[in-house]
């Protein structure tokens, strides 16, 4: 049996119960009770997951370097959230409040929208709670017919204290619609010349990570750029290193061995056969270029909160040490395949003064080799004044934190001890 007649077999729809149920639990917030790869910040986590998306940002790696910083102690990165975060003891919810699964179906990241509240430091665990708040039916040119969600995640620490909170968009389309996806198969496949690569190199030799002088409010104007940084060539191994740094696993678990097993059991619909017949899980898209061929695109593609990352990246190491990440708002426009190389670049658009911060508003954006724009975004960062100092942080959602008080609460009566 060919990749193509296993992609053949392979058929799965919605089912309109289950979107009709996604509809009627919009508004309703469940504590997480499953573990991400990380339950504990530690110099080592906080490292590993920076380096995975390529940041070396003292900030971040170097446990020793943030003690002489306004944080008195390493910091983890903007997007840890993603690969931290310890279960929540939590009633069982009610069958009329379980989500769907749509197993079977599609998931693409089309965007996200974070904000951030507080730092997460040496000892902290992250906790969460999460909840639907929109739901979309829609006929796209992509893939037929799709279920576009929009899912809030809000993260809070041991404290209950809200240190962000994540809306993510995500694409849900019939796995046998993708196949129609011809026109992703016309896109060439990158390749470079020595001189492609020194080109890039360049751009790499050139970034400076973070650092101690405080970009000042004062200084900063409308129009200016915030420089360029380098992203690729995307390869196999940039894939496995970000999961090595803690993404990826939580809900789906990719295992091995007898742990595979085990998880093959749990979710039978998330392993498809490769071309040799031999279960692996769907996730694979992300470095099989085979079976992403099998379903009509042109090779394996990385994750979206990759891009996230990245992007995040671009702007920790604009602010400096004493600036804040207020928000970003991001969007996933493209494919960016295992070979693509993109460029991160954005500008100033506007600053203000608002509840004590002293704010710029940048445009940032990816772009590849091919001129192609795939994750535009838009973010809003608090800067250190010559007024005030150090950068103000903003204040979390109180109805957010009441939410977490009242999980953290029942957590602790339901442990054993």
């Amino acid at each position: 049996m060919t990749t193509t007649d296993i992609a053949d077999t392979q058929v799965f729809r919605f089912r309109d119960e289950d979107i009709a149920r996604t509809k009627d639990l919009i508004g309703v917030y469940h504590a997480v009770t499953q573990r991400e790869h990380f339950t504990r910040a530690t110099p080592d986590v906080m490292r590993a997951f920076a380096r995975s998306y390529g940041d070396d940002n003292p900030l971040f790696v170097d446990e020793e370097y943030g003690k002489k910083t306004r944080w008195g102690g390493q910091i983890a990165p903007p997007m840890i959230n993603i690969a931290l975060k310890k279960e929540l003891a939590a009633d069982p919810i009610p069958k009329e409040q379980r989500r769907p699964s749509f197993r079977g179906i599609h998931v693409f990241v089309s965007g996200t929208t974070t904000h951030w509240y507080r730092p997460v430091t040496d000892g902290d665990v992250l906790y969460s709670f999460r909840g639907i708040e929109t739901v979309e039916e829609k006929q796209s040119e992509f893939a037929g017919r799709s279920v576009i969600v929009t899912h809030l995640h809000a993260q809070f620490n041991q404290r209950a204290e809200i240190v962000q909170t994540q809306r993510v968009i995500t694409i849900h389309t019939e796995r046998h619609e993708s196949k129609k996806r011809s026109k992703y198969g016309s896109v060439e496949a990158a390749s470079y010349t020595e001189e492609d690569i020194a080109r890039i190199d360049e751009v790499y030799s050139a970034e400076r990570p973070g650092g101690a002088d405080p970009r000042w409010f004062e200084d900063v104007a409308v129009g200016e750029s915030l420089g360029t940084m380098a992203k690729g060539p995307l390869t196999t191994t940039d894939v496995v290193v970000f999961h090595s740094g803690g993404y990826g696993f939580a809900p789906y678990t990719p295992s091995a061995s007898r742990l595979a097993y085990k998880n093959r059991r749990r979710i039978a619909a998330f392993y498809v056969p490769d071309e040799a017949g031999i279960p692996d899980v769907a996730q694979r898209i992300h470095w099989d270029s085979a079976y992403a061929k099998s379903i009509g695109l042109p090779a394996a593609y990385d994750y979206g909160m990759m891009r996230d990352c990245w992007l995040s990246h671009y702007l920790t190491d604009w602010v400096g040490d004493d600036g804040w990440l207020v928000s970003m708002s991001s969007q996933m426009r493209r494919f960016n395949y295992l070979g693509d190389t993109h460029m991160i670049t954005g500008e100033v658009t506007g600053t203000r003064v608002q509840d004590g911060m002293y704010l710029a508003e940048v445009e940032l954006r990816g772009t590849s080799q091919r001129g192609e724009v795939t994750c535009p975004a838009t973010a809003t960062v608090s800067l250190p004044s010559q007024v005030c100092g150090s950068a103000v942080l903003p204040a979390a959602p109180r109805e957010l934190e009441e939410i977490a008080a009242r999980m953290m609460q029942r957590h602790l009566e339901l442990i054993p001890g």
